[in-house]
């Protein structure tokens, strides 16, 4: 996108008051994760029993906890945490997904049946019940986590990859290509690609939330 077009996609958003309150809360919220080591009143894990379930006040702003932790410092490291967690987890299951729905979408037939299976397999699982067994299973864990994510996120993004990448397979700029002898990862990488990233992109950066609700409820 040119520098023109950003700006009025940026004008436009600042101009609703939702939609500028929304990158507000974003923006915000971004910050207080990266910025968590130096905006943080107090050591986040600091016990001090003697001062549990104080009040909002000047030294604790938010108050503490039942082991007398600043709850204002854990909420800001809380941030890192989960978006540290939403990020990592949604960017290896779009890659995944990326990478996998291409090939089912561009690949040979039997293949893109077999793909097609194990997508269809894996989005039968419903999320909290698949993430439980996995934890009974393997135990807690910021890994264990991220693996669940990616197991049950991988499908739909595959399958969004796969519907454009079949869409454009007869493309007339494709027949073109490989009329004139381009190879598959020629036009995969140089004409594929950018056109389905979009719309990953734009699901990808809807699921962040999702991943940061379901990171909460089982941490």
């Amino acid at each position: 996108m040119s520098s023109a077009g950003r700006k009025t996609v940026l004008g436009a958003l600042l101009r609703d008051p939702m939609g500028a309150f929304g990158l507000a809360l974003v923006v915000l919220f971004v910050a207080m994760a990266l910025f968590a080591p130096w905006i943080a009143p107090a050591d986040p894990i600091k016990l001090n029993v003697t001062q549990k379930f104080q009040p909002p006040s000047l030294d604790h702003l938010a108050g503490t906890d039942q082991l007398g932790r600043d709850l204002l410092s854990r909420i800001i490291f809380g941030a890192r945490t989960a978006l540290s967690i939403a990020v990592t987890s949604v960017g290896m299951a779009g890659l995944a997904g990326l990478i996998l729905g291409m090939i089912a979408g561009f690949g040979p037939r039997w293949l893109d049946a077999i793909l097609v299976l194990v997508f269809d397999s894996l989005s039968s699982l419903p999320m909290i019940m698949f993430a439980l067994a996995v934890i009974t299973v393997v135990g807690p864990g910021t890994g264990t986590l991220i693996l669940v994510v990616v197991l049950v996120s991988v499908p739909a993004y595959a399958r969004l990859i796969r519907a454009q990448t079949l869409a454009l397979a007869g493309a007339d700029f494709i027949v073109a290509e490989r009329a004139m002898g381009a190879s598959g990862t020629r036009i995969l990488l140089r004409h594929m690609l950018p056109n389905v990233v979009g719309p990953l992109v734009i699901l990808l950066s809807m699921d962040i939330p999702v991943v940061i609700m379901l990171e909460a409820g089982l941490s």
